[in-house]
């Protein structure tokens, strides 16, 4: 279980490193005019406006992933406990199975198939971002990684 643990703990804070999502903007004349530098900066004040005026645009992706893995550690506790009793192996042994095997999955997935994971910030907040920067005459053609 020690083992586990750790690995729970490196592989959540190797996702919490992932950078968040920022807008992608299309390569208009206002975009031409100011320059990549000034639009970056502009592009953080839209963010930071946004935060300020509807709050944190998501979770983290290790957020996320720790709240996924609460839930379904629980739930495979849950489920091992029934197992175990029912098979006479005892519910603690089938609880204690059954939690790892669900948190392993989690991170295990988060990991191997990013492309699985709720990305972005929530509608509201990219909605806002997007309208800061289109009132700044830039045109956002899509959000992504850096």
């Amino acid at each position: 279980m020690r083992r586990f643990s750790l690995f729970l703990g490196l592989a959540l804070a190797a996702i919490g490193c992932a950078t968040p999502q920022r807008p992608v903007l299309y390569p208009n004349a206002t975009l031409e005019k100011v320059g990549r530098e000034q639009a970056q900066r502009d592009i953080d004040a839209c963010l930071a406006a946004a935060e300020q005026d509807i709050g944190k645009g998501n979770d983290s992706d290790a957020e996320r992933i720790a709240k996924g893995t609460a839930r379904r550690t629980a739930t495979g506790a849950a489920t091992g406990a029934a197992v175990g009793a029912a098979v006479g192996r005892g519910a603690a042994r089938g609880a204690a199975g059954g939690a790892a095997g669900a948190a392993a999955h989690t991170v295990v997935g988060a990991i191997l198939r990013p492309e699985r994971r709720r990305g972005g910030p929530e509608p509201v907040f990219r909605h806002y971002v997007d309208r800061c920067l289109h009132d700044r005459g830039y045109d956002v053609i899509g959000w992504r990684r850096p």
